[in-house]
């Protein structure tokens, strides 16, 4: 399996410079991070919402070492929330946070984490959106979750995420599942050892649809992560089982992947969120997304043979 290779390479300072020096990779790159400023994102901002979608926003970079750093994360994400208010659509995107972005895996980093996300979700209420806090690797999700659980208690509607291949997750959806709740569920991207992860894709695939009913018969409010076909229709059937509407689950697929399913969903009536990231920190993400689906790396590498 490339996968656990190419995660492996995520860390990787040397194939950070290998790649990133590489003349097609920008090209390629910017099939997945159509941008690195504000200003460069807000036409896709625009075109994406035009066409009937919704989107979740984030802004790449997870290797933060000092507090400055995370101070500076906060203030990015701080100019995106006054980008939305100017362009009036609140409603219409939210944001997606890494807490190590906010200075978790520094000294005093859960406080300090806290301390710096607390802002962006106040900023995002004011203007009637919300946000996400993504998983990351199984070392960080206690920390993650107790502060979703502290955010919950002034922004019920703050979301999380929880990932389909950790043997944990069954028993946090079940505890997230209640009313009010935002969840989103993915497979999971990080590189994790067999102690506490599934390995295998027909393992993480199953435990994915045990999770998905788990949040389909709950009380609150499922985010489909997923671009597999087969999950989808999976998540519309659960979906019916139980008599939620379409208003009342969403589906979210990256942006540069499957984008003519992102229009045919929400041309049926679905809530479709593209997850659009941009910036300039942008190699772990990219490697994530390599590693998450083999057609990502032949396009990667399709274009490296007839363009480098």
């Amino acid at each position: 399996m490339l996968g656990p290779v190419i995660l492996a390479a995520s860390r990787s300072d040397r194939m950070r410079r290998l790649i990133s020096a590489a003349p097609v990779t920008k090209r390629v790159v910017d099939r997945f991070i159509p941008g690195e400023t504000v200003d460069e994102i807000v036409p896709i901002v625009r075109e994406l919402t035009d066409r009937g979608l919704e989107l979740t926003m984030d802004v790449v970079g997870e290797d933060i070492t000092t507090p400055e750093q995370a101070e500076a994360a906060r203030d990015a994400y701080l100019a995106l929330v006054d980008r939305l208010r100017t362009l009036e659509l609140g409603a219409r995107a939210e944001m997606s946070v890494k807490l190590s972005m906010f200075g978790q895996a520094l000294p005093g980093g859960h406080e300090l984490a806290l301390a710096n996300v607390r802002p962006v979700v106040e900023a995002a209420a004011a203007i009637g959106t919300t946000v996400t806090l993504d998983a990351e690797d199984h070392t960080t999700l206690d920390s993650m979750f107790a502060i979703h659980e502290e955010l919950r208690k002034d922004f019920p509607q703050t979301g999380c995420v929880i990932q389909a291949y950790l043997f944990r997750t069954e028993a946090d959806a079940r505890r997230l599942a209640g009313a009010g709740s935002r969840v989103r569920l993915v497979k999971g991207a990080y590189k994790e050892p067999a102690e506490v992860a599934y390995q295998q894709k027909h393992e993480i695939d199953k435990a994915y649809v045990r999770v998905l009913r788990i949040l389909m018969e709950g009380e609150g409010y499922p985010m489909v992560g997923s671009h597999d076909p087969r999950l989808i229709s999976i998540a519309q059937e659960l979906a019916r089982q139980v008599g939620r509407k379409p208003d009342e689950y969403e589906f979210q697929m990256l942006y540069g992947i499957r984008g003519d399913e992102h229009l045919r969903l929400a041309a049926e009536g679905h809530r479709m969120r593209v997850y659009t990231a941009y910036g300039t920190d942008w190699y772990g993400y990219f490697m994530r997304r390599l590693a998450e689906k083999p057609a990502n790396l032949r396009f990667f590498l399709r274009s490296m043979i007839s363009k480098g």
